[in-house]
């Protein structure tokens, strides 16, 4: 199995990230403006750039200023089964978000693509979190046109 990792530091309180990550507005305000659903069960994510097609997210554990963990029960077959992790804690004045998405059968290159598209998202979530405003899709970073 293989992992997409990734490490933000945000200039904010682990209280205020972890709103970010567990409301829809929230997830709005820095992954797309098209999401939907119930924090507590099934969010869905949708991109106007990918067709409107997108993720749907099964809420498998939230721990408050803490950790947000989602199993991908919706979407492409190779995210089908991974699972996604937010771990927050404080250093100073910043939240240091460490994410994860795990279990990724092989390393293909949608992988690749998607490593970088989560960049720019949690890139997006510091801008969120820090000024309060993301750069959500669809006025997300266009890396390449994915089919």
């Amino acid at each position: 199995m293989y992992d997409i990792l990734h490490r933000v530091g945000i200039i904010a309180s682990p209280e205020d990230v972890f709103a970010a990550l567990t409301t829809i507005d929230g997830l709005a305000g820095w992954w797309t403006e098209d999401t939907k659903g119930e924090v507590d069960d099934v969010i869905e994510f949708r991109f106007a750039t990918a067709g409107g097609d997108g993720f749907d997210m099964k809420v498998l554990e939230t721990t408050p200023g803490k950790l947000v963990r989602w199993e991908v029960v919706g979407g492409p077959d190779e995210w089908i089964g991974t699972h996604v992790s937010f771990e927050l804690s404080q250093t100073d004045e910043y939240t240091i978000v460490l994410f994860k998405q795990e279990g990724w059968r092989e390393p293909v290159e949608f992988m690749y693509h998607c490593s970088t598209k989560w960049a720019t998202f949690l890139m997006s979530l510091k801008q969120y979190v820090e000024t309060g405003k993301g750069e959500s899709a669809p006025h997300d970073v266009l890396v390449s046109n994915w089919h």
